[in-house]
């Protein structure tokens, strides 16, 4: 095997540069699966388990099966979607790359419609929460995948809170297109400086085994005690030459967590994949990696917005229906519209700090709405981004068969801010009042 330069880990990512007409939106988002006789969430084995819900979708829906030592652990169907396996069993829709909004809320429906189908015949339902609200960290049930048995062993050498955010969050992620390395560049800034004020707005995960956590979001603050290493803002993103070399040097000093090889995931936690690319990577020596090799590292670092061949925003709690439509439409507006873009920009600039963004990370998982980014009030920024977006999707002037333009899809959003009220917080008051502090309710009230 040659040798792997980093001149073509920078070709890599310029491979990812498209012109508009043909950027995408791809949306994922994770759900919790959990027994309706007792609530509790679902292992992989035995009756009514993931791999048989699994098996029974492929079956129902002609998907393809992926398969791990014979175990089904995901499923693809003929448009690029996948349904892929989180460490607890957290089930999340990878959805096809796709043109506009109308079509990621279809998808999106199409998919909650396909599950509740086949979950309901197996006594079984979902729940959309940024964090498990009920069940301990020695409760969950592990998914047999390698990758995740390595990153199990490893994830307490390096915080305390990792296998908590293995096991127990559900995220709603966006993954949109760039142009140019200077396009990146400039969406890279302005939605990682904002990253946090979409924390605020989706926060919707306020309970830990059955109590108030004392976060609005619990699973941003997970992310806060998990792995420096590569989780959280990181600083090279807002230096004044960064580019594809800056953040690829930022990935290659990510350490690693293994080496996949005939089938089997081979324990390298903690090693250097420049010494990997060096041929010195101990049980490698003298080994070069290949571009799946590379492929596969680019998934271990774990920031509040990553950039693979697209950029993905990841600082969201997973949600109820509605607002898995419109964490896509937030970014969409503010991205995807180059007038949009530039006022964005201008308005996350005066947040481009890693000390702050890194405070703000805590208010806004504490707080929510009425936490400080800087100097500033979360809910002001929050008011000004929902602006900018919704005339960036009215001048995307993207509209259904009704004529109705992607704007639509901020309702959620707008209510959220016009009330001051996140999801966590109309959980709270439910929590203190009508189900009186009987965390069962909230699978009752909140799933599918």
């Amino acid at each position: 095997m040659q040798r792997l330069e980093k001149e073509q880990l920078i070709n890599w990512f310029k491979a990812g540069e498209k012109s508009r007409e043909l950027w995408k939106i791809g949306t994922e988002h994770e759900k919790f699966v959990f027994h309706l006789d007792n609530l509790e969430r679902v292992g992989y084995f035995g009756k009514s388990g993931i791999s048989e819900l699994l098996n029974n979708l492929a079956k129902e829906n002609n998907w393809e099966k992926v398969l791990e030592n014979k175990n089904i652990i995901g499923l693809k169907d003929e448009t690029g979607a996948s349904i892929s396996l989180e460490p607890g069993g957290q089930l999340e829709l990878s959805g096809s790359p796709l043109e506009n909004l109308h079509q990621t809320c279809k998808e999106t429906g199409k998919h909650l419609q396909l599950m509740k189908k086949a979950i309901n015949k197996l006594g079984l339902s979902m729940i959309g929460l940024g964090y498990d609200p009920k069940w301990s960290r020695a409760k969950q049930k592990w998914m047999p995948k390698g990758r995740y048995e390595i990153m199990k062993k490893f994830m307490p050498k390096v915080g305390e809170l990792g296998l908590d955010m293995m096991l127990r969050t559900c995220t709603i992620q966006v993954n949109l297109d760039y142009l140019n390395e200077k396009d990146m560049v400039q969406k890279f800034q302005t939605s990682l400086a904002l990253q946090s004020i979409a924390t605020a707005i989706f926060a919707n995960s306020p309970f830990i085994e059955g109590k108030e956590s004392g976060y609005l979001s619990s699973r941003a603050i997970v992310w806060t005690d998990t792995d420096p290493n590569r989780t959280g803002v990181p600083e090279i993103v807002f230096t004044k030459h960064f580019g594809y070399e800056a953040w690829l040097d930022y990935v290659l000093r990510v350490p690693m967590y293994f080496v996949y090889r005939e089938g089997k995931y081979i324990d390298v936690s903690g090693k250097s994949f420049l010494d990997f690319m060096d041929g010195k990577l101990e049980g490698f020596e003298g080994q070069f990696p290949s571009i799946q090799d590379w492929e596969d590292h680019i998934t271990v670092p774990f920031p509040e917005v990553r950039l693979k061949q697209y950029l993905e925003m990841r600082g969201a709690d997973g949600g109820p229906w509605n607002i898995i439509c419109a964490l896509p439409a937030l970014w969409v507006g503010l991205l995807y519209d180059s007038k949009a873009q530039s006022e964005a920009y201008d308005l996350a600039k005066p947040f481009m700090n890693t000390s702050i963004l890194e405070d703000g990370r805590i208010s806004a998982a504490k707080y929510g709405l009425n936490g400080k980014l800087g100097s500033k009030n979360i809910v002001d920024i929050a008011e000004e981004m929902l602006r900018i977006s919704s005339l960036g999707l009215e001048r995307r002037n993207k509209l259904d068969h009704r004529g109705i333009d992607e704007r639509q899809f901020l309702d959620p959003l707008i209510n959220i801010i016009r009330n001051k009220k996140t999801g966590s917080e109309i959980l709270l008051e439910k929590f203190n009042g009508i189900w009186k502090k009987n965390i069962d309710n909230v699978f009752i009230e909140n799933a599918f």
